[in-house]
């Protein structure tokens, strides 16, 4: 926990004191745990957090979030073929890594709720089907989930879960994912450009798009992004928004719901920045800042798997 970082409780709630001793503890530990890693950075320009491996006690972490209550809901969408190549796979390993002491209910996306694979699940943790409409276009479902989402969030998962993480599903969970990539807005670094110039990542350069920017800080992955419910709402609001606004103009961003995630963080700067070892593509061959594998890109099929 860093000193920007609020704790996850109300200031009222039973047990405060200790709550806040821990609290404290862990931010008298924060300056030590950013020099844990030299040999990458761990702060951005306006001093979030960006977290590796060696930055973090998991145990004072998951203590904090288990006092303070903390709750998350995984969302997935596992539409069209994609169900069947890497939903089981998906859930399988997210039960083995993915917020272990924490309450978590997944919340599965799919045009084919009975296809869904029953998942053995560990206590404080469940799994709700949302049916989606079918399209055509994979471009669409990237784009429209994120309407989907907002409708999610404000129709349910704001009552039951402090915090919202949204997954791709064509992904394994490789290693722990644990409490400490909590925040208020979490985003993740692109693991093909975290190691690149700037010149080389890949917004969207038409003017005419709601996407559109010329520069940034750094280029996010929409495979993961999270937060707290209300903040995540406001994601996926901003962008439907600008994926709305593209539509009317005839346009269609670069690269879908990313290109308009990518301008949102640029406007709205997140609290904390996940590393690359939170979603690695094992394609890229120099891992040497990669000391633990938490999620991992599983193969792409795109000839097959993407109807259009």
């Amino acid at each position: 926990m860093l000193l920007e970082e609020r704790p996850p409780w109300k200031a009222k709630s039973p047990g405060t004191f200790f709550f806040c001793c821990l609290f404290l503890l862990i931010v008298s530990f924060s300056s030590f745990y950013l020099r844990a890693r030299p040999d990458v950075p761990t702060r951005t320009s306006w001093n979030a957090p960006i977290i590796w491996e060696g930055m973090f006690d998991p145990k004072l972490y998951d203590q904090m979030h288990i006092q303070g209550g903390s709750s998350v809901a995984l969302t997935v969408f596992a539409v069209g073929r994609y169900l069947d190549a890497y939903l089981k796979n998906f859930l399988n390993s997210a039960e083995h890594h993915f917020m272990l002491p924490l309450p978590v209910a997944y919340y599965v996306f799919t045009d084919a709720p009975e296809k869904v694979p029953h998942i053995k699940l560990g206590p404080q943790r469940s799994l709700r089907i949302v049916q989606v409409e079918k399209h055509s276009r994979w471009q669409d479902i990237s784009m429209m989930r994120m309407k989907m989402l907002s409708d999610a969030i404000e129709l349910e998962i704001r009552h039951h879960s402090k915090y919202v993480f949204c997954f791709d599903v064509d992904q394994e969970f490789k290693g722990r994912f644990g409490s400490e990539a909590l925040g208020e807005s979490v985003a993740l670094v692109h693991a093909d450009f975290y190691n690149v110039p700037k010149n080389m990542y890949t917004y969207d350069k038409n003017p005419k798009s709601a996407a559109f920017m010329e520069t940034g800080d750094y280029y996010y992955h929409a495979a993961i992004f999270g937060g707290s419910w209300k903040k995540v709402k406001d994601v996926v609001d901003a962008c439907y928004l600008g994926i709305m606004q593209d539509k009317l103009n005839n346009v269609e961003a670069l690269w879908h719901d990313e290109s308009h995630l990518n301008k949102y963080y640029w406007l709205h700067k997140p609290s904390k920045l996940l590393s690359p070892e939170y979603c690695w593509d094992p394609n890229i061959p120099n891992k040497k800042d990669i000391r633990i594998l938490r999620v991992e890109w599983a193969p792409k099929h795109y000839d097959t798997l993407r109807e259009s």
